[in-house]
């Protein structure tokens, strides 16, 4: 196996982190600002891509970079590595509400697919990619549709999503149709395209997006409850508007604008 192997746990319910153990020269690689807190004696150093292509040359990491930064992710990612002599352990915590999912690239094919903020931190050797989707007029207008990342490889990666997680095992031919931000990840073997939504009095008032993911069997496809996307719209509705209207409105809110205005 080409990827390390890692040892782990996962601590809390809905703010979660996960505590990573390392043997001496494991490493996992995670994105940027998602590391909670390390031992002594591990070595911590910023690379360029993902580091699963080792002695690939140049091109190869600019063009793995590149793909990144088509995800709106970093060109740069973190690895950890344990210098000393026993176990030490590095943590990692989510960046919202929600739940970390430990998944098995070994188990489910090599190949995963995930929505493009999902990725939290892996094996070294895990490599980091991105997945097009093939229909790409309906990915342009799809929103989250259109570019996913890819994880692959054989160790164990991590991701997250918000609220609660359902994992759906879906039998051949069996077709599922989730809302785009409600995706999470599927496994390779589940055929994804993007519809929109019919009827223009359904899109325009229905409350819902325009676009949605069908979802064809067989494979595993996990959906979140709660995507950042949709908490981040209710809470900035929530806001006062209008030079400093609505600010009574919601205990919690109204405290914390009231301080952020020095009332």
């Amino acid at each position: 196996m080409r990827n390390h192997e890692i040892d782990y746990k996962i601590y809390g319910d809905d703010m979660q982190f996960v505590e990573i153990e390392l043997d001496p020269n494991e490493t996992v690689v995670s994105e940027a600002g998602s590391l909670m807190m390390m031992d002594d004696q591990i070595h911590m150093e910023t690379i360029f891509g993902d580091g699963s292509h080792g002695g690939g040359g140049m091109m190869g990491k600019l063009l793995g970079a590149g793909k990144r930064m088509l995800t709106g992710e970093s060109l740069f990612m973190t690895t950890f590595t344990n210098a000393g002599s026993g176990k030490r352990h590095v943590s990692f915590a989510s960046p919202y509400p929600g739940k970390i999912i430990p998944m098995d690239l070994d188990e489910l094919g090599g190949k995963i697919i995930c929505q493009k903020d999902a990725f939290l931190a892996a094996a070294k050797g895990v490599s980091v990619g991105v997945e097009f989707q093939r229909k790409l007029g309906a990915g342009f207008f799809g929103g989250e549709g259109f570019i996913m990342q890819k994880l692959e490889g054989d160790g164990l990666a991590f991701v997250h999503a918000g609220g609660t997680i359902h994992k759906v095992e879906l039998e051949a031919g069996q077709l599922i149709k989730v809302d785009t931000g409600c995706l999470v990840a599927m496994t390779s073997t589940v055929d994804y395209s993007i519809e929109m939504v019919k009827g223009i009095k359904t899109a325009l008032f229905g409350g819902e997006g325009l676009f949605f993911a069908t979802l064809r069997g067989p494979g595993t496809v996990w959906v979140q409850s709660l995507p950042f996307s949709r908490l981040a719209s209710r809470v900035f509705a929530a806001a006062p508007q209008g030079g400093g209207q609505n600010k009574g409105e919601g205990s919690v809110l109204g405290g914390v604008f009231r301080m952020l205005d020095g009332e």
